[in-house]
């Protein structure tokens, strides 16, 4: 199964990713967000950063994640390039998302190709069918 693909978008980006479990969708929106600034697979693993997001619904918990990743460029040069141990938790009516973000820090070896604004939920879903969909647009 293909992980994420891109979607036409008049001014923006917007891709659909997939998964078995919802943890793997949400993993492969992480990989399509950042696939749309720097190469993955050029970012060596050398730093983790433990991320806890929290949200009202599922479509908040998937923004938050994905802004995570926005805030962690920005504020710490932080370039994400795998994620492990995803893991969503629903309690008292609100959703937990934890994850282990791996990757490492900007340095002049990467090129960052690109910028991403905001994660929007313009035509955003979420849905399950034999498969996990995510779909997001994201301001460029």
């Amino acid at each position: 199964m293909e992980k994420y693909r891109f979607l036409q978008h008049t001014a923006d980006a917007k891709f659909q990713a997939f998964g078995d479990t919802l943890e793997e969708a949400f993993i492969n929106a992480a990989l399509a967000v950042c696939s749309l600034m720097w190469d993955i697979d050029k970012i060596e693993i050398r730093v983790t950063q433990d991320v806890i997001v929290k949200a009202k619904d599922m479509k908040q918990l998937l923004v938050n994640c994905l802004e995570e990743i926005l805030y962690l460029f920005d504020a710490k040069g932080f370039l994400l390039a795998s994620v492990k141990d995803l893991n969503i938790e629903q309690a008292e009516g609100n959703y937990r998302l934890s994850a282990c973000f791996q990757g490492d820090y900007f340095l002049e070896k990467y090129k960052v190709y690109g910028g991403i604004k905001a994660i929007t939920y313009n035509e955003m879903k979420i849905e399950k069918n034999n498969h996990f969909l995510v779909q997001v647009v994201v301001d460029v």
